[in-house]
């Protein structure tokens, strides 16, 4: 399971990072509410963990873009505002529960937990791209109304691209996302499973194509591959 944690507090983030990757987690921390944004935009995350109180855009306010963008991954917010009607305001705000500071970790863990056994809210939601159509709940994909045969790491990839459509992605953000591994320059493992789904889907000719994106990445697009 894979958790961003998006805290200001260097002690905090030191305690619960130590707890969750002992626990079997595997976490990304961020200290303000901007790179928090942006990592959560980018890379897919079973549960984020969400400080009310940060620099740069408060937690508040980046569980109103997250929610803004259709993001529906479960938040645990923290903060250190005990009163009833901040917790209503985080939980109206879209926060799916809520942890006042001073906590113990055994705590967090267990609400983490519980949040993870819910029904994902995103997984029912199709995706489409031209005519490309992804299911995650059949975990099935359909090319112009025919079935794609694709690996299950073909289909992660696959869905990545889909829900970034039109976005450059670099090959280390596609990496982490797929694989939860550092990038190396010297692994051509994204490159490889590109060319899978480029020879499995045909969309060399009409439709969405999987563009190279030169000195970035990749992305899919509807558009003309720039010459």
């Amino acid at each position: 399971m894979r958790v961003l944690l998006v805290e200001d507090d260097a002690g905090i983030v030191a305690f619960v990072r130590q707890g969750l990757t002992e626990a079997g987690f595997t976490v990304d921390a961020v200290v303000d509410g901007l790179e928090g944004l942006a990592a959560a935009r980018v890379a897919t995350y079973d549960a984020i963990i969400l400080d009310g109180m940060l620099p740069g855009l408060d937690g508040l306010a980046v569980l109103v873009e997250l929610r803004r963008l259709g993001i529906r991954t479960p938040v645990l917010l923290l903060t250190a505002r005990a009163a009833v009607e901040d917790r209503v305001a985080g939980l109206e705000t879209g926060a799916d529960d809520y942890l006042t500071k001073p906590f113990a970790f055994t705590e967090l863990l267990a609400r983490l937990r519980a949040l993870l056994r819910r029904p994902p809210l995103q997984a029912d939601q199709l995706l489409r791209v031209g005519d490309l159509e992804l299911d995650p709940l059949r975990r099935s994909v359909r090319r112009g109304g025919s079935p794609v045969d694709l690996s299950p790491r073909e289909f992660a990839l696959l869905a990545c691209l889909m829900r970034h459509a039109g976005q450059a992605l670099t090959r280390t953000q596609i990496a982490e996302q797929i694989w939860s591994l550092d990038y190396a320059g010297d692994t051509n493992v994204v490159d490889v499973y590109i060319g899978y789904l480029r020879r499995k889907l045909g969309l060399a000719h009409g439709g969405p194509r999987i563009q190279t994106v030169r000195g970035v990445g990749y992305r899919l697009s509807l558009e003309p591959e720039d010459a």
